[in-house]
């Protein structure tokens, strides 16, 4: 019986290896998945932000021989959200931004920014829907309307849904991200076809200086994260040039960060916006799942008008 009871052991040690072999092939537990992520340079690699078949926003390394690696964007510090990667479309460089588009498992297309998501093709509408519309339907038949960034399209694409619009200026300072755009995200770029549309390419803080006094009816700052250059967009100047650039009971709606991330931001764009119009300003979010955060929000002015509460 003990040699029997032996025999079976072997029998179910052997069985057992066996089936560790045939589990080879299985896909790797979480755990390990996670391990082999942190050891980029023993996983093949096309892109600085993929590794292991899964985008994630910057990484940041401690010293070129540590595989510890800090999330640690400026805007987020501390956090970052990772897609898997079916295959990257696009990657390339313009002289403002490295521009990247792949295709994910489970948000279609993915417009990716120096490294930072800046819209997929699921949740996009979130975005484009709230800092449109919430601008032009609290004024009565806005007529004219210009739009700062937004070489995606998709801000033209609501705008064109308002039929009491006349005309919409758009100056976005990247031509490399329209043509990205146009190539890969068409449904978004089907504003540019609006004949009302008219493309500046250029610095939009140059071009609102040149703007005639009065001239809009809204002004809608879709840009992106306020660092590096775009810092400028944020700061009392340029508001002061929107405020110049606007038409008496005018409105403008700003792409405003996340109210879990950015308190002090917000904070101080209320406050500069409170001391340079006329009127009320208040905030508006939505749910956007690849944004930081899962939200992204909107600064709308609002002019003086006694019927109108947002």
């Amino acid at each position: 019986m003990a040699g029997g009871a032996g025999n079976g052991s072997n029998e179910a040690v052997q069985a057992k290896g066996s089936g560790g072999d045939s589990s080879a092939a299985k896909p790797l537990p979480p755990c390990c998945v996670k391990a082999r992520a942190a050891a980029p340079e023993s996983e093949a690699k096309c892109h600085a932000t993929v590794v292991s078949g899964w985008f994630t926003e910057p990484r940041s390394h401690c010293g070129k021989a540590s595989k510890v690696q800090y999330y640690n964007n400026p805007m987020w510090p501390g956090e970052a959200h990772s897609l898997k990667v079916e295959n990257i479309l696009y990657q390339g460089k313009s002289p403002y931004q490295e521009v990247l588009v792949f295709e994910s498992s489970t948000y279609g297309k993915v417009l990716v920014l120096d490294g930072i998501v800046q819209l997929t093709d699921k949740d996009e509408c979130a975005y484009q829907e709230m800092i449109t519309h919430l601008p032009l339907c609290s004024i009565p038949s806005p007529k004219k309307v210009l739009v700062i960034g937004g070489g995606d399209g998709g801000v033209l694409r609501e705008i064109s849904r308002h039929s009491s619009v006349e005309s919409i200026d758009i100056c976005e300072i990247d031509q490399l991200v329209i043509d990205i755009c146009k190539e890969f995200f068409p449904h978004l770029s089907v504003g540019f076809e609006d004949p009302r549309v008219q493309l500046h390419v250029g610095d939009a803080v140059e071009f609102l200086r040149n703007a005639p006094e009065g001239t809009y009816d809204a002004i809608i700052v879709d840009s992106s994260d306020p660092i590096g250059p775009a810092q400028e967009l944020v700061e009392k100047p340029f508001f002061e040039t929107i405020a110049r650039a606007l038409r008496p009971g005018g409105v403008l709606c700003n792409q405003a960060e996340s109210m879990w991330l950015h308190t002090h931001l917000i904070q101080d764009m209320l406050s500069i916006c409170r001391e340079t119009f006329k009127g009320s300003v208040r905030y508006a979010w939505a749910s956007v799942p690849t944004y930081p955060s899962e939200l992204v929000a909107a600064l709308v002015h609002l002019p003086v008008i006694g019927y109108f509460r947002l």
